[in-house]
C-alpha cells in the first residue's frame, strides 16, 4: 500500500527567525522558484553538484560566511539539511559549480550523515519541495564549530552572529 505523504506546506524556516537585513545572493543554475537542473540532484538522472553561488551586498562588517541548503518540505517534522559550509572566510564572493572550499571552510556532515552537498532527492510522487540556498554574513571569523557539529545546531549558532542573509529557492519534484 502507498505512503500517504499529504501534508501542509511548512513554512518559509527563515521568517520564523529574527528579523535581519538581506543581501543579494544569485546562481548562474537555476533563479529563484525555478526547478533545480538535475545535476544538483540525488536522483537517477543527478549527480549531486552544488550548484554556482555568487553574493553581494553584505555588511562591511562581515568576518565570515556560513552557507547552507535546507529542504523544510521533507516529510517529517524537521525538514532536511542537504548541506552546510561553516567558516567561508569574509573574502570569499562566490563558490562555483561543484566547488572546492576555500581554506579554512569545511563541510558539516548533512541529514545524510555525508560531509558535502547532497541533492535535492524527494520522495517520487510527492509535493513540490523548496531548496532555501542561504548564506549568512557573520560578525566572527568561525563559530569555533567541529567537524562533527551537527547542520541544526551549526544553523541554531548562526543565529547569535547574523549581520544579514541572503536566500536563494529553487525547487524540485519527481
Amino acid at each position: 500500500m502507498p505512503v500517504n505523504l499529504t501534508r501542509p506546506v511548512a513554512p518559509d524556516p527563515y521568517s520564523l527567525l529574527p528579523a535581519v537585513p538581506d543581501f543579494t545572493l544569485t546562481s548562474d543554475d537555476f533563479r529563484a522558484g525555478e526547478r533545480l537542473p538535475d545535476v544538483h540532484t540525488n536522483t537517477d538522472a543527478g549527480r549531486n553538484v552544488s550548484p554556482q553561488l555568487s553574493w553581494e551586498g553584505f555588511p562591511e562588517a562581515t568576518r565570515s560566511f556560513q552557507i547552507s541548503c535546507f529542504d523544510p518540505d521533507a516529510p517529517g517534522p524537521a525538514g532536511w539539511w542537504h548541506w552546510t559550509v561553516v567558516d567561508v572566510p569574509a573574502t570569499t564572493t562566490s563558490l562555483a559549480r561543484g566547488a572546492d572550499l576555500p581554506a579554512g571552510a569545511f563541510a558539516l556532515r548533512g541529514d545524510d550523515g555525508q560531509a558535502r552537498y547532497v541533492g535535492a532527492a524527494p520522495p517520487p510522487g510527492d509535493q513540490v519541495h523548496r531548496y532555501f540556498f542561504v548564506v549568512h554574513a557573520l560578525d566572527v571569523p568561525s563559530l569555533g564549530l567541529g567537524p562533527d557539529a551537527m547542520p541544526g545546531a551549526a544553523n541554531t549558532a548562526v543565529t547569535f552572529h547574523t549581520l544579514a542573509r541572503a536566500v536563494l529557492v529553487g525547487t524540485y519534484q519527481q
